[in-house]
């Protein structure tokens, strides 16, 4: 094993299950024409238990669609949404042939197998002990999408879970750079999966006054910077990258998207949900993944904001933005697609990441909807209405990623 620290880390695969599509193409696609994924749920549950919020950002394509009917029984859904995005991931990247302890996955989850934890519940408590699945407690452990995909994939050169809420999906893919530029790997396949559309989750969820309750107009619920914003969308899916060495990458000869150049990381260490209200934290891991790149304020041209479309969240974001740019805030155009994906809570920074990835390789910056009257509070240059063109050249493009606990990841990307 030889320690490469100064390796370029490099993407070239990617894959995801979202509300907008089942694949990364149908997903960017939906995104650039501005389709929303949020639609009022249908499930017999929501009825049941008279839930305030009867709304969410489900998958495009159902995973029974794509899965086997032994993969669905065996798997929680969120490692099926990690197996269906890792496999488009990997296909992506070419298949590529790799020794098996020279491949690593790291796939993180913010609330891991809960329908099969509260399913297991139900039938113990209606059935008996007999009746309990087997395989319920591998199937709700948090690392079991990260299982899943090694399996799939004969990875064994470490599989790691990321339990950092909304921000596990982004805090997978820095741990890469740290697991490639430690010679302990070639290749990681990366990224964030949720399956939380469940009563107990929204019902949570809502008790805490963080989702949106615009039931009679989903689509329009997910308004970041808006001065009507009143919460969330709950989300679900799963987004994965293939990230290797550059030197890797070029000789097997693959198709690069873009470099990973850095990522920051720091904690408000402020409240259990709420962040802290100034952005210090969050500003500090912008700062960190600037410095650790080596990346001057002024090549960065694009951002893809956590904002989640919560009335305190969006501010606190905004104001760590300004804390890290300064004056150089204003050259930067600021996506917000969670108005059009809503929340995919552990998924989001990976989903994110991709939509940033793709903004460099196609030089658009995706634009938000639901956007009528910006947050007077909000000094931002969001791109709305329209996607926009970024420049030519070598550029930068960051993605934030937040979560409860105080967790912060800024992911940074570049040109190649």
């Amino acid at each position: 094993m030889s320690t490469t620290s100064d390796a370029r880390i490099v993407v070239t695969g990617l894959g995801a299950t979202t509300p907008l599509g089942g694949t990364v193409e149908s997903t960017w696609d939906a995104l650039l024409r501005g389709t929303p994924g949020a639609k009022t749920l249908t499930q017999e549950w929501v009825g049941q238990y008279e839930l305030p919020v009867r709304f969410a950002a489900s998958l495009a394509t159902p995973a029974s669609e794509v899965l086997k009917k032994v993969e669905l029984r065996r798997q929680d859904p969120c490692a099926q949404y990690a197996l269906i995005a890792s496999r488009e991931a990997w296909a992506d990247a070419g298949t590529p042939e790799i020794e098996p302890d020279r491949l690593a996955v790291a796939v993180g989850s913010g609330i891991g197998g809960v329908t099969t934890l509260i399913q297991a519940w139900d039938d113990l408590r209606e059935k008996g002990p007999r009746r309990v699945f087997p395989l319920t407690v591998p199937m709700l452990l948090a690392n079991s999408p990260t299982g899943a995909v090694a399996i799939e994939l004969g990875a064994r050169a470490g599989g790691h879970t990321p339990v950092s809420a909304c921000a596990s999906g982004a805090e997978a893919i820095a741990s890469a750079i740290t697991t490639l530029r430690s010679g302990r790997a070639d290749m990681v396949v990366a990224g964030g999966t949720e399956a939380a559309i469940h009563p107990v989750c929204i019902g949570g969820f809502a008790a805490m006054q963080a989702l949106s309750t615009r039931n009679d107009d989903p689509a329009t619920a997910s308004r970041p910077y808006d001065v009507g914003r009143d919460g969330f969308v709950m989300g679900e899916g799963a987004a994965i990258v293939v990230l290797e060495t550059y030197e890797h990458a070029v000789a097997r000869g693959a198709k690069i998207y873009a470099e990973l150049r850095s990522a920051g990381l720091s904690n408000d260490a402020y409240h259990a949900a709420a962040p802290e209200p100034e952005g210090i934290g969050a500003s500090a891991a912008i700062r960190e993944a600037l410095q650790r790149g080596d990346i001057d304020v002024s090549d960065v041209v694009h951002l893809n904001a956590h904002a989640t479309s919560t009335p305190v969240g969006d501010i606190a974001e905004c104001k760590a933005i300004h804390a890290a740019f300064g004056d150089r805030v204003d050259g930067i155009a600021v996506s917000a697609t969670k108005s059009l994906t809503g929340h995919l809570l552990g998924a989001a920074g990976a989903l994110e990441a991709i939509f940033t990835i793709k903004a460099i390789e196609t030089r658009t910056a995706p634009a938000q909807i639901n956007l009528e009257e910006k947050d007077p509070a909000i000094d931002l240059d969001i791109v709305h209405g329209q996607p926009r063109t970024l420049p030519d050249g070598d550029i930068v493009a960051l993605d934030n990623s937040f979560g409860f606990g105080g967790c912060n990841v800024a992911l940074a990307f570049a040109s190649v």
